[in-house]
């Protein structure tokens, strides 16, 4: 009954039922659906704001450990970096700008949702600040990464004007320098191109400035070292380059004149490099004042000697092969003394130690009053003079033989031969008097000198023994002749480095990248020398290079050809050498070497020695002795 009244009700469009459920609907079911899509919508809402929030928040601390991550690497590293930091903001954005235009498009606009968006705005603007924040903060990291990076670097190998330095951490600084000598280099830039031009008054002005900032400029390294009125200079000049660069400037011909400027430092540089050599080896053929004013007082004392005070003790030991027995030639009294002074320093068994000195007439007396004076301790120590070996003359030795020709003075003493500072340095030191001297050719006769002596050890006199040596005599040298520390690396002081391969005797006979091996500190079998008629050997090539087509003068590569297959290699910490020529020996060698060597230009006894290596060498001089007083050296 009910169902049938309800159709007739509807059926019948009764204006009282429809009443009635529209009334239901407002008073019931629209609230239901208003809370329920509010509800949604702000769960939507919050879902979102915090899954950008989250996004945000992780991208980020993405961000932030990836630059810092990267805040150690180069500035390109760090650029990249920046460089995503700033794209990961810009998409931030974009998101945020899409969710306030899909907030526009909504159908509720009540005060309460509007609050909310005001919201959302604000914290995704706090996001983007502190991204920015934080791309400005890694930056700085950067900065100051690669500053403190800096400061490790060497400034004496890479030079002291950098980019990176600051200018307050070094009171010598160079900047003002540096920035008026480019301000020299433009302004004769602009005087050529206003000359060109004929702007004679523009360049008479650039050339007075010109002037005033050279005497400004003066001898200065470092801007402490700048006058008063170096700064107001730097300013005029600047005014004037101005002025000059309104009216003058064109690419090309600046570009034209630095490169014109750029080619004549660069002969300028080679000229000043050949006069540098010139010079270098000039210096090496002299005595210093001090070492002659030692040896010519020495002389004299030692020749108002009686005969019977100038003998030395224990000369019993002199051929005695079971004592540890060295050859030094020397006309160098100093430089002698430091060889046996820091060998018998160095010496376990200084009584076992045997010194056989051989120097020429000039040095012959004053090389035996040193020795009286300053004996050895319980060493052996015996003097002699070259010029008394009688069996050393020109028909035995070829040497002497080639010095003596006239070819060979002509070379050496031909008066037409350059003496310029920038002209004939490249052979100037082939003519070093060293070369004409036999105390430099002696090492090819130690079994002539030393008959009764099985080994000898070969020392130089520019070397200083640090370490007991004894063990040189234990090594076996494998029926080798020669006992020596080679000196070449990949391709460093190999054969073809001192010979003529060039020459078919040389290419026939020799390997051109066998290695090289050094004199200085040899220990040599004798017995051994004899059998191999080394002597013979050394003869023969001598004799083929009487016209110096197989070597230049010297004894290396005489030594080379005549012990090529019989020298044995020892350890490297026997003998380091360079320090005569090589800034750059490792400290941690010299201190293990047991013989450090000055071969090259710059001895120790030279004003040119190297001071870094020159504390080795000095402290076996006793500097309150009498004679080194006297003769100032310790000046």
């Amino acid at each position: 009954m009910a169902l049938k009244r309800g159709l007739s009700c509807r059926n019948s469009g009764n204006v009282s039922c429809y009443s009635i459920v529209v009334l239901v609907f407002c008073s019931f079911l629209a609230p239901l659906i208003f809370f329920v899509g509010r509800g949604v919508y702000t769960s939507t809402s919050i879902d979102n704001n915090d899954f950008s929030t989250t996004t945000s928040t992780q991208v980020s601390g993405f961000v932030k450990e990836k630059i810092l991550a990267k805040s150690n690497t180069n500035n390109a590293e760090g650029n990249k970096w920046t460089q995503i930091a700033a794209y990961v903001r810009t998409e931030i954005s974009r998101g945020i700008q899409d969710d306030l235009v899909d907030d526009d498009h909504s159908q509720f606009h009540t005060p309460a949702i509007l609050a909310r968006r005001q919201l959302r705005e604000r914290r995704r603007e706090k996001y983007a600040a502190a991204l920015v924040k934080q791309d400005d903060e890694v930056t700085v990291k950067l900065e100051n990464a690669a500053l403190e990076r800096s400061k490790s670097v060497d400034s004496a190998v890479l030079g002291k004007y950098s980019i990176w330095r600051k200018e307050n951490e070094n009171e010598n600084t160079d900047s003002k320098v540096h920035l008026m000598r480019d301000q020299m280099i433009m302004s004769r830039v602009y005087i050529s191109i206003a000359t060109m031009k004929k702007k004679p008054r523009l360049a008479q002005e650039l050339q007075k400035q010109l002037k005033e900032s050279q005497r400004a400029l003066g001898e200065a390294i470092y801007d402490a070292d700048l006058t008063r009125s170096a700064h107001e200079k730097i300013k005029s000049m600047d005014q004037v380059l101005s002025k000059a660069k309104e009216q003058l400037y064109d690419c090309n011909l600046v570009a034209g004149k630095l490169r014109a400027i750029l080619q004549s430092a660069d002969e300028q540089v080679r000229s000043l490099k050949r006069q540098s050599t010139f010079l270098s080896q000039l210096a090496a053929k002299t005595i210093p004042n001090g070492i002659h004013c030692l040896s010519m007082r020495l002389a004299i004392d030692y020749y108002l000697l009686p005969p019977e005070k100038r003998k030395f003790p224990r000369s019993e030991n002199l051929e005695n092969p079971s004592l540890f027995h060295y050859a030094l030639f020397s006309d160098n009294v100093l430089a002698a003394s430091v060889v046996v002074n820091s060998t018998i320093m160095n010496a376990k068994e200084p009584a076992k130690h045997v010194f056989h000195l051989v120097t020429d007439k000039l040095n012959f007396g004053a090389m035996n009053m040193w020795f009286l004076l300053n004996p050895p301790g319980k060493a052996t120590i015996h003097v002699e003079n070259v010029d008394e070996f009688k069996w050393l003359n020109s028909s035995y030795c070829p040497v002497l033989r080639q010095l003596e020709s006239a070819a060979m003075k002509e070379y050496y003493f031909k008066g037409s031969h350059s003496t310029t500072l920038s002209a004939g340095s490249s052979n100037l030191k082939y003519r070093n008097p060293k070369y004409l001297s036999m105390l430099n050719h002696l090492r090819f006769y130690l079994p002539q000198i030393y008959p009764k002596l099985d080994k000898i050890l070969f020392l130089d006199d520019d070397i200083v023994v640090q370490k007991d040596l004894t063990g040189l005599w234990s090594v076996n040298l494998h029926e080798k002749v020669n006992g020596a520390v080679e000196t070449c690396g990949e391709s460093f002081h190999r054969f073809d480095k001192y010979l003529n391969f060039s020459n078919p005797h040389i290419a026939k006979n020799f390997d051109p990248n066998a290695c090289g091996w050094a004199y200085g500190m040899n220990i040599f079998d004798l017995k051994e020398w004899k059998k191999r008629d080394i002597t013979g050997i050394y003869h023969k090539w001598q004799n083929m290079n009487e016209d110096r087509v197989l070597w230049k003068l010297g004894t290396l590569p005489p030594g080379l050809m005549t012990f090529y297959g019989l020298t044995h290699p020892l350890d490297k910490s026997w003998h380091v050498l360079g320090l005569g020529y090589s800034p750059s020996i490792d400290g941690s060698e010299i201190q293990n070497a047991a013989v450090i060597h000055y071969n090259g230009n710059m001895k120790p006894w030279l004003e040119l020695a190297m001071t870094k290596y020159k504390s080795y060498w000095t402290k076996y001089i006793k500097f309150d002795h009498p004679y080194i007083r006297t003769c100032k050296l310790g000046e």
